[in-house]
């Protein structure tokens, strides 16, 4: 491993902590082929009966590095559904369909791929400076990492569409009015508070949460693998358009992006 994702496990518990805090733990294809390894191997560990996933430093993730380029089609185009089949859609099945109650820790802003990362887990609980964004809209893109799914299963529809076609800050306190959080603590509380909560369940019967998962997945998200692929389908679609890449360039040179619709 890289050291781009870190992991301590004690008491039956394992915090995995995005480990990029000079990036503001920005996703890139090694960070999350590094993530799913290590999920994988908590899978596999009957010593570890509860995960916490969270980030270094001041921010849990600020999505994907954009500053990091992508690589390319045949055709000259942004590949973003490589990425997506490849390193991170495996990543948010992977939290999804671990016979282990997965809480996010979130620490501070999270943003793009990293709101869809924290919407996978089960619980979530946030520091009253963190926030949410869903900032696909803002560059020109769609919604992807499993979101379409997992953010309106947990504000509806109506709360959904907003946050995703707006594209605006959701703070930590709006987060929990809407049901987007399980609870928000203060900052200086946030590690105590899920640490607790992960004894508790590391504690609890271990058959109960497998079935709890399976039986919530089956309901909410019976098509999910089939949706993610969908998602990366139409988010090439968007990686190719004039829109994309001056919502790109817009963002690198902090300013307002001007999107034509080509």
């Amino acid at each position: 491993m890289t050291g781009l994702v870190a992991l301590d496990v004690a008491d039956a518990v394992a915090k995995v902590t995005l480990n990029r805090p000079e990036t503001l733990n920005a996703w890139t294809g090694e960070l999350a082929h590094e993530l799913i390894g290590v999920l994988d191997g908590l899978d596999q560990d009957a010593e570890v009966r509860a995960i916490v996933i969270t980030g270094a430093g001041r921010a849990f993730s600020a999505g994907a590095d954009l500053k990091a380029g992508a690589p390319l089609t045949p055709g000259g185009k942004p590949d973003v559904v490589s990425r997506l089949r490849t390193a991170y859609n495996p990543v948010i099945v992977r939290v999804r369909t671990l016979p282990k109650p997965v809480i996010a820790a979130v620490n501070g802003p999270a943003v793009g791929i990293g709101c869809s990362l924290a919407l996978a887990c089960d619980l979530i609980v946030a520091a009253e400076s963190a926030y949410f964004l869903m900032a696909f809209v803002n560059i020109g893109l769609g919604l992807d990492g499993g979101a379409s799914a997992t953010l309106p299963a947990r504000v509806g529809h109506a709360r959904a569409f907003e946050i995703a076609a707006l594209g605006e800050r959701i703070s930590a306190a709006q987060a929990l009015d809407w049901g987007l959080v399980n609870r928000v603590v203060p900052n200086d509380e946030l590690e105590a508070t899920v640490s607790a909560l992960a004894q508790k369940l590391a504690a609890g019967p271990p058959g109960s949460y497998t079935s709890i998962k399976r039986t919530i997945n089956h309901q909410l998200y019976g098509d999910f693998e089939a949706l993610l692929e969908f998602e990366a389908t139409l988010q090439q679609e968007r990686a190719e358009s004039e829109d994309f890449a001056e919502g790109v360039l817009a963002f690198i040179q902090k300013r307002e992006a001007r999107f034509t619709g080509r």
